[in-house]
């Protein structure tokens, strides 16, 4: 028996703790698909779990249309192989430039520590001169 349970935006935006705006923004984007009733938008089971995904996928760095072909594949497929294979292909992309970001980081913060030391020891030096 499918779920009756129903939610207006406010309710998704207090609970997600997001606003009235980024709910429709997501929706323009395809991403929600709410049923209207005159003027109002009425948000089932399937939107709240869409939400959901869809603050997932950003905190692990996934772009909208990530986040959009993840569902789509999800919504097409009657397994969850295609889905699955594509959400590892993308956090294996993005790990990577992660860790190249950290790695460029680490080097970063390297050059700095040298050159503190250098100026540190060039400063000594001419406060000794003084």
């Amino acid at each position: 028996m499918p779920s009756t349970t129903t939610y207006t935006i406010s309710d998704l935006a207090k609970h997600f703790d997001l606003t009235t705006r980024a709910i429709r923004f997501y929706e323009s984007e395809g991403l929600l698909l709410p049923r209207r009733e005159k003027n109002r938008r009425i948000y089932g089971e399937k939107d709240y779990i869409r939400l959901k995904l869809i603050l997932r996928g950003k905190r692990l760095g996934f772009t909208l249309s990530e986040i959009k072909m993840t569902m789509d594949l999800y919504d097409t497929q009657p397994n969850e192989v295609p889905q699955l294979r594509y959400v590892l292909e993308v956090i294996e992309n993005h790990r990577k430039a992660l860790e190249q970001k950290q790695h460029d980081i680490e080097n970063t913060l390297a050059d700095m520590d040298e050159m503190t030391k250098k100026i540190n020891l060039e400063l000594n030096h001419l406060l000794k001169l003084t």
